[in-house]
């Protein structure tokens, strides 16, 4: 299975410190966000990579080179001259990286020790499997519900950021900036998108404040 790192975005709630470094770089634990992705995938087995660059987007390539240094193997989908895609603009545009096989999407921005599966399968006619958690601080009402293993579109957990998705969602979706979430609402009102609930460790690191609290946590674990 391949992944794709969604890392194009402005981080605009994280500035100043996004002014010079693109979010993904900023350091959690003395260790670039982005990295901590790369070494829980290489562990994974899920090797072949693609990361969408925008904001600040070389200064990724510089940093990660080939992801020879952590086991895995990245190829860049460069936003840079359109400013950055949003998330299905920029999957739209990297599926020719993709491929046609189910992909796993990771954003960029979270910290989580989900285990990603490469063995994960889609049912017949499904299209995405959303990992949702429980509701964080800034997101307390949340996004989607489960009944059973599928998604609904009720308010009770929060998406992860890191999710399944064939191919065929984006079926149609012309190239340019567009969101996943209109997507995703029209496959889980007709029935085709699962979900599970992760309970475990999993932050979205959106703020300049959540990353201190997180690296403090860090440093009093270790």
């Amino acid at each position: 299975m391949k992944a794709m790192i969604l890392a194009a975005g402005l981080g605009s709630r994280m500035r100043p410190l996004t002014d010079v470094t693109p979010k993904p770089l900023l350091k959690v634990g003395g260790i670039p966000l982005i990295v901590w992705h790369l070494e829980k995938l290489a562990h994974m087995g899920i090797t072949d990579i693609v990361i969408n660059i925008a904001h600040l987007g070389y200064k990724i390539p510089e940093a990660l080179g080939d992801g020879s240094d952590w086991g895995v193997n990245i190829q860049y989908s460069d936003e840079q001259e359109e400013g950055g895609l949003e998330s299905a603009g920029g999957i739209v545009k990297a599926l020719p990286l993709l491929g046609d096989e189910l992909f796993l999407v990771v954003n960029g921005d979270v910290f989580t020790d989900y285990d990603f599966q490469d063995n994960r399968h889609l049912a017949d006619g499904v299209l995405a499997h959303l990992v949702l958690v429980p509701n964080p601080e800034h997101n307390p009402k949340g996004d989607f519900a489960l009944d059973g293993n599928l998604v609904v579109d009720n308010k009770q957990y929060t998406y992860s950021g890191i999710g399944y998705y064939s191919p065929k969602l984006f079926d149609g979706v012309p190239y340019g900036k567009s969101s996943t979430i209109p997507l995703l609402r029209a496959a889980i009102k007709a029935g085709r998108v699962t979900g599970e609930l992760y309970e475990g460790e999993w932050l979205d690191i959106g703020t300049p404040q959540r990353l201190e609290l997180l690296n403090a946590e860090l440093m009093n674990r270790y």
